[in-house]
């Protein structure tokens, strides 16, 4: 039974994921669809990159990713799909993907769009996952994509013995995580000591494996379950006690 997950800024009070899933279904009735969230902040393609980057590879090869976040984004809203190790994902063509790969999206393909109506995507997304649930070849399911919409999301720079990084979100805690990955931490610390500066706290100067390992309400830092730096209090919210939000900068200082 294939897998579609959907992502998305809805909402949980209305009916509008019921749409899609019910023409999905229509379509395709062996399906298992899987709700990742429906509470992606109303047009926010960066945090909903955010979550398809740190969810995707989850589910089982072949699993058919739906995004729809910032969908009718102007005059002409175009609808894409491509391949990304074993993985298929649809969705807007409003730079979403580049958000979640860069510039690895291989070959897009933009899905026909003669659907009329405010909510024609229910009908573009049945079609491209029933063409996907029967198998039949991926390059069918549209044109090739001429010119695919790119966002450059902010990256972390180094100068001058400190690596500055920034906020990319906010989760349900709390928790301010930085666009600073546990790989480049250690490529760029080498094992040298550091001090991490924000909103002119106290520096963090180690770093922690869990939240228990300081006492409550205490501040940390450490790597989160998608390897990305995060500063957090135990049991309480950073963001709201320091004021953080989202692109605010974070600099390391290396000794």
């Amino acid at each position: 039974m294939k897998i579609v997950t959907l992502i998305t800024d809805f909402g949980l009070d209305d009916h509008y994921a019921g749409l899609i899933k019910g023409a999905i279904l229509s379509q395709y009735s062996s399906l298992n669809i899987v709700d990742i969230t429906h509470n992606v902040k109303n047009f926010d393609i960066v945090h909903a990159a955010f979550i398809l980057k740190n969810t995707y590879a989850e589910f089982p090869k072949g699993t058919v990713h739906i995004m729809n976040v910032k969908t009718f984004y102007g005059k002409k809203s175009d609808f894409i799909a491509f391949e990304k190790d074993g993985y298929y994902f649809i969705g807007p063509d409003n730079g979403i993907f580049s958000l979640a790969f860069g510039d690895g999206l291989g070959t897009v393909y933009q899905l026909e769009n003669g659907q009329d109506g405010v909510f024609k995507m229910k009908d573009i997304y049945a079609n491209a996952v029933a063409h996907l649930a029967m198998e039949k070849p991926f390059h069918e399911i549209g044109l090739p994509a001429e010119d695919v919409e790119r966002r450059i999301s902010l990256q972390p720079v180094m100068s001058n013995g400190q690596l500055r990084g920034s906020v990319i979100h906010i989760d349900n805690y709390g928790n301010a995580i930085l666009n600073i990955h546990r790989t480049l931490f250690n490529e760029t610390c080498g094992g040298r000591r550091f001090s991490v500066f924000f909103k002119r706290t106290e520096p963090i100067t180690q770093l922690s494996n869990q939240y228990s390992d300081v006492p409550v309400g205490d501040l940390l830092c450490l790597f989160n379950s998608s390897d990305h730096l995060e500063i957090a209090l135990n049991m309480d919210r950073a963001s709201e006690k320091y004021g953080l939000k989202i692109d605010d900068s974070v600099i390391i200082k290396l000794d």
